[in-house]
């Protein structure tokens, strides 16, 4: 049974397909559907923190090594003021630190033993 009362027109937001509503709705759906995607913004050159591209592999490990010099002694001064568990943990970051901070002097003099062998 159908209602004759019912009349589609009525209930259509839009007065007539040539309305200004009727064309907006249309150019959002075919924007949303078939609009090409906005370009990526194109990278930074620089951020928070960059690297000069100039700046040699002696140099970063040099720097390197007296940062992770710092976080040790941070840890260790951290260590003094704590006890139990949290002690042991600030003593295994600066232990961590050193290890690390070891293996990036012995990458400094591989790297100062070939420069030498390299000079004529």
């Amino acid at each position: 049974m159908t209602d004759e009362t019912f009349d589609a027109d009525s209930t259509s937001p839009y007065a007539s397909p040539d309305s200004k509503k009727f064309h907006e709705a249309a150019e959002r759906a075919l924007d949303h559907h078939f609009k090409p995607a906005v370009e990526p913004r194109p990278k930074r050159e620089t951020g928070l923190f960059s690297l000069s591209p100039g700046t040699d592999a002696e140099a970063l490990m040099a720097n390197a090594s007296e940062d992770l010099l710092s976080i040790s002694v941070i840890a260790c001064d951290l260590a003094d003021d704590l006890h139990g568990s949290r002690r042991s943990v600030a003593l295994a970051l600066s232990r961590m630190a050193d290890g690390v901070r070891l293996m990036v002097e012995g990458m400094l003099d591989h790297i100062e033993v070939r420069s030498v062998k390299a000079k004529p």
